[in-house]
């Protein structure tokens, strides 16, 4: 293979898995909407994904700002050297950081160190497979931190909330499945897809899980209880009723594929990956010279998901077909102001806000703030940044982190600086819920993987702080226009989240009797 032709093609196809949604995934997509009920939170989560997706395929941007970590699994012929395409791909993924087509996700697990430029001890994962077949095919996913956090895997038998003792059967892996779907919530960007894998170890569960991920979301599973298994699930996981973004509605789940391995006798694991609805994962078909001869997933017509999508994000509390309230907030913001916003409120940011994930929350617990906070917005976001050649810094994707991370940070801090609001993605849990109605305070939920749509109401950076914590990781200092979220945990001990927890958890019960005998 010729090296810089060979380069190139594993450049195009992370950038090509970054920033383009594979048509299988738009067609799942599309159905979610055409299901859906006009008006509802649901409705306008799914209209701003549709935006946020063309918006991607014209600025040729990532899709969501987390690109998770790479996984390759790479099928070469006998005598092709592996060496060469790894080296291919390192160099690559460092060109790809560069250009601000992945965020840099390479961090040392003892130091916080980010690496930079996605190049670390195990970082990307690369999986090498000999086949009989005369040319290279090089398949990648891109699995971002917040869907890769809801992976479960079960050890049968064992008791399973609201749907109580999974056994040893296809009825028991049924079980696990419908749970695994539960338990994501709206934590894992839903509406989501699955893979399954049933057997092996603790580990090859979990590769064989993942694997799955791998296929068409339009193919069939040859095995019949699986692909009877498969059906069903996707027949009733979405009366669970968690919806997109886990605010409720027709579609919690967008595909679900299973497969199957032996195990030892002593040892029955369900291994579950779960990915969120930015389901970004390509491959392509390599020619002796390394180019590209074929794209896979991207059979048929590329959809516009935005035609026919007029539901504007003010609706987005309208589940009676009212108009919601909609409020402008701009920091600094007053207890007052606060305690008038309830959960279903819209709001609208113009003006400062700060970002902060987990290290910012960490430092914040033990230190103090590097600007003053009171009445401020913090952003649960981990943006894709650039810096241009005159030193100006320019947000490249900017949708919000899984929220729950700061769960045993978020009460505290916003008590002892005085912050007001807090926007992510997913709900906070009942230490945060408590403190929200002590202190004065807010939850605000905006739409998980929206990167581009967020990071087109960003205006300006206006500086950054703690930058020794790597770029997803700093304080930036944003300047915002017409941001717009849904108030899903008030000041009066309301959360949206846990009444969808609860009542999911209700119509999860109605899947305990066996099905398959």
């Amino acid at each position: 293979m010729n090296k810089e032709t060979l380069q190139q093609s594993m450049y195009d196809l992370i950038v090509e898995t970054s920033t383009n949604l594979p048509k299988d995934v738009r067609r799942a997509i599309r159905s979610a909407k055409e299901r859906e009920n006009a008006g509802t939170r649901a409705a306008m989560s799914l209209d701003t994904i549709s935006n946020n997706v063309k918006m991607a395929d014209d600025n040729v941007s990532p899709i969501c700002q987390d690109t998770g970590l790479p996984t390759f699994k790479i099928k070469t012929p006998v005598g092709v050297n592996q060496l060469e395409i790894k080296d291919a791909i390192y160099a690559a993924m460092v060109q790809a950081t560069k250009d601000g087509k992945l965020r840099p996700n390479s961090v040392d697990s003892l130091t916080g160190a980010n690496s930079g430029d996605n190049l670390g001890l195990g970082t990307p994962v690369i999986k090498f497979e000999q086949w009989e077949k005369d040319y290279v095919d090089a398949r990648l996913i891109l699995k971002g931190g917040g869907c890769e956090n809801k992976n479960i895997q079960y050890s049968l038998p064992c008791e399973l909330e609201g749907l109580g003792r999974a056994g040893r059967d296809l009825d028991g892996i049924r079980k696990c499945v419908m749970h695994s779907v539960y338990q994501a919530q709206g934590q894992g960007c839903s509406a989501g897809f699955i893979g399954v894998g049933i057997g092996g170890d603790r580990s090859s569960g979990y590769d064989l899980a993942k694997a799955q991920l791998f296929r068409s979301v339009d193919d069939v599973n040859p095995n019949e209880d699986l692909r009877k298994l498969e059906e069903y699930v996707m027949n009733n996981a979405n009366e669970l009723g968690i919806g997109t973004m886990g605010f409720g509605g027709e579609t919690t789940l967008l595909g679900c594929k299973v497969g199957v391995m032996n195990r030892i006798p002593a040892s029955f694991f369900v291994s579950v990956a779960y990915n969120c609805w930015a389901f970004r994962r390509l491959g392509v078909k390599l020619s002796e010279d390394g180019g590209i001869d074929e794209w896979f997933y991207q059979e048929g017509d590329k959809i516009d998901l935005t035609e026919g999508s007029q539901a504007e994000l003010e609706t987005a509390a309208a589940d009676s077909g009212e108009k919601p309230n909609v409020v402008v907030l701009e920091a600094p913001i007053t207890e007052e102001k606060i305690r008038e916003l309830k959960v279903g409120d819209v709001v609208q940011i113009n003006g400062r806000m700060y970002t902060g994930r987990d290290a910012i929350h960490k430092h914040l617990s033990d230190n103090d703030a590097p600007v003053d906070l009171d009445g401020q917005i913090i952003y649960h976001c981990g943006p894709v940044m650039l810096k241009d050649d005159e030193g100006n810094w320019h947000v490249k994707a900017a949708g919000p982190t899984t929220s729950i991370r700061e769960e045993p940070y978020q009460g505290d801090i916003m008590k002892r600086f005085g912050i007001r609001a807090v926007i992510g993605k997913g709900g906070m849990g009942p230490k945060t819920l408590a403190a929200l109605k002590e202190h004065g305070g807010v939850y605000l939920n905006a739409i998980g993987g929206a990167a581009q749509y967020y990071a087109d109401c960003i205006k300006g950076v206006d500086g950054v702080d703690l930058m020794q914590f790597g770029i997803p990781e700093a304080m930036w200092h944003l300047n915002v226009e017409g941001f717009t979220a849904v108030v899903t945990m008030d000041s009066h001990g309301n959360s949206l989240h846990e009444e969808v927890d609860k009542s999911s958890l209700e119509k999860l019960a109605q899947f305990k009797e066996p099905v398959f005998k």
